[in-house]
């Protein structure tokens, strides 16, 4: 877990899946976090509302994929009580009933610590329908993509869901660093298509990047925006440029720490400390880059690198390419920046 002083501000920055190479900004650690999102102020979940009485306007939502990701935003829409029903769908039954434990698990917990009713939770879960079938996406009013950032795999999935889904649907997908404007083509649809880039654990962080680009509809994206603080976060607008807003200015400056390590500027732990003392920062970017792992940084970059020759900021310093060669990832590893002993972080290594 990230200390607490320091998850507000960085748990919700990367996620990667090193064994397929893709890149995912979007989590340091895979928390299963109940949070006050999912109450009123009273404890109490929220009274449930028709979409006709949302500006959203939005009846059914589906997710796809119950992952870290999904599943938190699988809850908080259900939580919402704004929705007749929300279909949580995975392609595999064994993946539909991980992503199903872990919602029940985060929902038990706040029933045990009186954040909600028990009837309060029975009628959150029983909003979810949880199936294998994609069928049961077709006439949901959004649909909100949380799979891991494989290219491939997504044009297969817009592509089959622009053909399924009925033509008013919505398309939104969690990305943090692949581009909306191209998983938008796929689906046929560009005008209804946006990014919604949650934080993790969904049920805690409450930023939410709204993404449009220059076809998407403007009527769409403030629905999806209007949507996002429907469900009790709070959105912030972005164009559909690498990382967004909080990775393309929070990679670089892990980066930018790293290149001075290749310089032999200054030590590991006095660039850290310098950061959180005098900028005032709950880690420094090297713990922050070790936490959440060198090679999921490293994956980003290098993917903004090959994209965006021409852009300063995007590098990949000798000292990140050493450390993932070798295997030493940070903490998932034992071993980076610091020495690690599971999520202690230890001396500079």
């Amino acid at each position: 877990m990230i200390p607490s002083k320091g998850r507000q501000m960085f748990s919700g920055v990367f996620r990667h899946s090193s064994a397929r190479r893709t890149i995912v900004a979007a989590s340091a650690s895979d928390c299963s976090v109940c949070s006050t999102a999912l109450k009123n102020p009273r404890g109490e979940r929220r009274q449930s509302f028709s979409s006709s009485t949302t500006k959203s306007g939005f009846d059914t939502v589906g997710v796809l994929g119950l992952g870290l990701m999904g599943h938190g935003i699988c809850q908080v829409a259900a939580a919402s009580g704004i929705h007749s029903k929300v279909v949580a769908f995975e392609p595999e039954q064994k993946f539909l009933d991980s992503g199903k434990k872990r919602i029940e698990k985060s929902v038990v917990k706040l029933v045990s610590k009186e954040k909600i009713t028990k009837d309060a939770a029975e009628k959150l879960l029983a909003s979810i329908t949880f199936t294998t079938d994609i069928t049961q996406l077709q006439n949901v009013d959004l649909v909100v993509e949380a799979v891991i950032e494989d290219l491939d795999l997504k044009e297969k999935i817009y592509t089959e869901l622009g053909a399924a889904c009925k033509p008013e649907t919505i398309f939104a997908s969690n990305t943090s660093s692949l581009s909306i404007g191209e998983m938008a083509a796929f689906s046929g649809r560009a005008d209804k298509f946006v990014g919604i880039h949650f934080f993790n654990p969904v049920q805690l962080m409450k930023l939410v990047e709204v993404i449009g680009t220059d076809k998407t509809d403007p009527t769409v994206f403030d629905r999806t925006y209007s949507w996002v603080e429907e469900i009790g976060k709070v959105p912030v607008k972005c164009g559909d440029t690498p990382g967004f807003i909080v990775n393309r200015l929070l990679v670089p400056n892990c980066l930018q720490a790293m290149l001075m390590v290749d310089r032999e500027d200054a030590t590991v732990n006095d660039i850290d400390v310098s950061m959180q003392l005098g900028a005032g920062v709950p880690m420094g970017p090297l713990h922050l880059a070790d936490y959440v792992g060198l090679d999921t940084i490293f994956y980003i970059a290098q993917g903004w690198v090959e994209k965006y020759p021409g852009e300063p900021a995007f590098v990949l310093p000798k000292c990140l390419e050493e450390k993932v060669k070798s295997g030493n990832f940070g903490r998932k590893s034992g071993l980076g920046f610091y020495k690690w002993d599971g999520d202690r972080r230890g001396d500079p290594a």
